[in-house]
């Protein structure tokens, strides 16, 4: 997932992107994308846990945390 020529991972804690574009070929990306991690949505580094995994990303108004 491309975000603003970065990806989720490079996001900093509080920065906000917006996703560009999308591999949907690959299934894990499509599980991601059921929970809302489509083109066009705005995404936002909302925290990590110590040590950096999970972190939270707020989008449409929910939290979701993903393990690197």
């Amino acid at each position: 997932m491309a975000i603003n020529g970065s990806t989720l991972a490079t996001l900093k804690r509080g920065q906000r992107g917006i996703i560009k574009a999308i591999d949907a070929t690959d299934p894990q990306v499509q599980r991601l994308m059921v929970l809302g991690l489509v083109e066009g949505a705005e995404v936002e580094h909302a925290s990590a846990a110590i040590g950096g995994d999970p972190i939270e990303f707020r989008l449409f108004g929910n939290g979701i945390s993903l393990r690197q």
